[in-house]
């Protein structure tokens, strides 16, 4: 599932093609992937004659903005992915699910074999509703060592699962929080609140490398996911742990070892993750 760089790099691509143009339309052909609320119907007559002020994003999803307040969220899922009609590769897109048409005769495109994502549009006062249902963003200024030791008090989840938690820290998704707890040495199954302050400054460290190194290498492919321009990520040539069951740990030589909490692998090194 896309996780934060992905949903980042994919929204940097189309801010650069799009922004700026004006909905001469909206067609989906896929209704399924429209969240409740929401209908082929409204996105077309909401949407046409506004214009792309910027295309954004929040935790895992896609946003983009529009004049007069509205903002489309865009939930990947699994398998979605969007892109604008001249791309590269945008020619390889099979499973278009829905197309936002501008009036330069482009379009925006969105694809999605599975159909888990969603397509979500919301004025100013229920985006504001949907923002605060959202943690911090690991990539934000205030995401400090400090408050991320201050948040996992109390709680006893284990810290693989904390992280997934899109209420605690948004964008987070398992590959990168299984390699942000390797960088920090701290084992998937601890306990969130045994954390110790200078294991949430490592942590936090760990979160914040893992993170910007995957936007730099324009995201993770470990299948389905493409960028903006349609092309594969690079970030899968340097993962550390996640997939590498078995394999040498890079840091210490240790076979990296997979668990399964709540029915999502983890990877670890025993050695170095104590």
């Amino acid at each position: 599932m896309p996780e934060l760089p992905e949903a980042e790099t994919i929204a940097r691509d189309l801010d650069r093609r799009v922004r700026g143009g004006i909905v001469a339309g909206v067609h989906v052909t896929r209704p399924d992937i429209l969240a409740p609320g929401n209908s082929a119907t409204k996105l077309a007559r909401s949407l046409r004659g506004h214009r792309i002020e910027r295309v954004g994003r929040r935790g895992k999803n896609v946003v983009v903005d529009f004049d007069g307040g509205l903002k489309l969220v865009v939930n990947l899922g699994m398998t979605g992915r969007l892109i604008a009609s001249d791309a590269p590769r945008s020619a390889e897109m099979r499973h278009v699910a829905a197309r936002i048409e501008l009036d330069d005769g482009r379009s925006v495109l969105y694809d999605d074999a599975r159909r888990f994502g969603r397509l979500d549009l919301r004025d100013a006062s229920t985006w504001t509703v949907r923002d605060a249902e959202l943690g911090i963003e690991p990539l934000s200024k205030d995401f400090t060592g400090e408050r991320l030791f201050a948040l996992t008090r109390g709680s006893i989840v284990p810290l693989r699962n904390w992280l997934l938690d899109q209420r605690r820290v948004a964008g987070v998704g398992n590959i990168y929080a299984n390699e942000a707890l390797f960088r920090a040495r701290v084992r998937p199954t601890r306990r969130a609140r045994f954390l110790t302050r200078v294991e949430a400054i490592r942590l936090r460290d760990g979160l914040h490398e893992v993170l910007s190194k995957a936007i730099q290498a324009r995201g993770t492919t470990i299948d389905d996911y493409r960028d903006g321009e349609g092309e594969s990520g690079g970030f899968q040539l340097r993962l550390q742990v996640y997939g590498r069951t078995g394999e040498p740990c890079f840091r210490c030589g240790t076979p990296i070892k997979r668990i399964v909490l709540t029915n999502r692998s983890a990877f670890y090194c025993p050695r170095c993750q104590r």
